[in-house]
């Protein structure tokens, strides 16, 4: 078995969302998330998949040797496959909640604790959007608002990663407009009026929070 391993660039982005929605926002700056996907004739990146909000298939967030050893956990193999692993420990998929909260009270930085496995977009989509879960601490108290920061971030990280996984521009559409209908959704549950707030997905929006940002002299 065979592991492609990548270092996704996942830059810091701007807070998109009123500011009460976070007690935390950016804690600990984001920069790469390590991505490894199997490759081989049984194995491939599949970017065929939706992302309809079902629970992320062959995704997890595989700890590193001895790192936060507070998190619940179970063995990575029962959730990634192809990539040869053991008896290497992963993130429970359950506890997302837990590694935001425990991460931040621990100041551990995300990076030195997991890495994340995915062989699909939908996967990799909420491999990112957790990623951006746990460098923006808030107590979820607005899950339609949390959510829509963690969206914009997989969004905007896809579109500047997409050469590198490979992803085409069609193909980004089609996540984009999956996870405003997902936004929507949440909005709508919430009883709050979703035009405004979805405005920062517009393509054009994301893409250029996606670009490379550079600081002047």
């Amino acid at each position: 078995m065979c592991a492609r391993v990548v270092h996704l660039a996942t830059p810091p982005l701007p807070r998109v969302v009123p500011a009460d929605v976070f007690d935390a926002f950016g804690w600990c700056a984001s920069d790469s998330l390590e991505w490894r996907v199997p490759v081989g004739p049984r194995y491939a990146w599949d970017s065929s998949t939706r992302i309809d909000g079902s629970d992320p298939a062959r995704m997890v967030f595989v700890l590193r040797p001895g790192a936060a050893p507070f998190l619940p956990r179970e063995l990575a193999r029962l959730h990634a496959f192809g990539l040869g692993l053991a008896d290497e420990e992963a993130l429970a998929p359950w506890a997302i909640d837990d590694a935001t909260d425990g991460l931040h009270a621990q100041g551990i930085r995300p990076a030195d604790a997991m890495w994340a496995a995915a062989d699909n977009l939908n996967a990799l989509f909420w491999a990112l959007h957790d990623w951006a879960h746990f460098h923006n601490h808030g107590p979820f108290e607005q899950r339609a608002w949390t959510e829509l920061q963690c969206d914009v971030a997989a969004l905007a990280w896809l579109w500047a990663n997409r050469r590198a996984l490979p992803l085409d521009e069609a193909t980004w559409e089609r996540a984009r407009a999956d996870v405003v209908e997902l936004a929507r959704g949440r909005f709508a549950g919430e009883g709050l009026p979703a035009g405004e707030a979805l405005i920062i997905l517009d393509a054009d929006r994301l893409q250029v929070l996606a670009e490379p940002r550079t600081t002047r002299s």
